[in-house]
């Protein structure tokens, strides 16, 4: 484990410092969360972004044309 220094406006940090003690934890373990939760949806994105350049319309349109032809189940229409 590391140690990372950050500098916080007071306003920040002061919310920081109520959110952990309603939450019920330190104010290190809610950064640290805070960090993961945000590396997680940016990293997210970059890996969609990736998958849909290896996308192929040829390919889409033969695995939908395996799709049967139906009516939706109730509740699924547009």
């Amino acid at each position: 484990m590391s140690t990372m220094s950050v500098r916080l406006p007071e306003s920040l940090h002061e919310k920081a410092r109520e959110v952990a003690k309603r939450e019920g934890v330190s104010i290190n373990q809610l950064v640290t969360t805070a960090l993961a939760e945000k590396l997680s949806a940016l990293l997210t994105e970059e890996y969609l972004e990736a998958r849909a350049r290896r996308g192929s319309r040829r390919k889409f349109e033969r695995v939908l044309g395996k799709v049967a032809d139906r009516e939706p189940v109730p509740g699924d229409e547009l």
